[in-house]
């Protein structure tokens, strides 16, 4: 299970500086405690461009990381691994999503079949990553129709309730 980290774990609240700030999203820790109990493993996979761009230093990008990761360690929570793009769109890298090099590379270090598993995330390029990595996929969302994903879910009970089914 591949899981997009803001706006989807955790509140978005742009670029993130303050580890103060950092709000776990309501029903996020019971679902991701209920699916590993499914038999998925957690990875982490999120774009912080900010640390490109300037507007957030390493200290207070893993200042947000380690209170992250405080606050779902806190509700059960713990990942088989976390990785974050460090850079911009312009760059070129084959991490940043939605290419899907975080997530072949975590697929490929931790065993996972990339068919069996789902993305998760709250933007089309979180979906993106996910499919070319042929993932099924989930985007949590309050739209109707959200084109390219697999399924659409409103909040994290949706998401669980689709997965434990499996209908995407």
């Amino acid at each position: 299970m591949f899981l997009d980290r803001d706006g989807t774990i955790i509140e978005d609240v742009g670029y993130p500086r303050d580890p103060a700030a950092v709000t776990v999203l309501p029903g996020a820790l019971a679902a991701l405690h209920a699916l590993r109990g499914l038999g998925f493993a957690l990875v982490v996979v999120s774009n912080q461009s900010g640390l490109a761009r300037g507007l957030v230093s390493e200290a207070e990008a893993k200042a947000v990381h380690d209170r992250f990761l405080e606050l779902c360690a806190a509700g059960g929570v713990r990942f088989d691994a976390v990785s974050y793009c460090p850079h911009g769109p312009e760059d070129g890298c084959d991490c940043r999503k939605p290419a899907p090099g975080m997530l072949l590379a975590a697929a490929d270090r931790l065993g996972i079949d990339l068919t069996a598993s789902f993305m998760i995330g709250d933007k089309a390029s979180d979906v993106e990553a996910g499919r070319r990595a042929g993932c099924r996929t989930i985007r949590l969302s309050t739209a109707e129709d959200e084109q390219g994903a697999g399924a659409v879910a409103s909040n994290w009970s949706a998401v669980y309730r689709l997965i434990s089914a499996g209908t995407p």
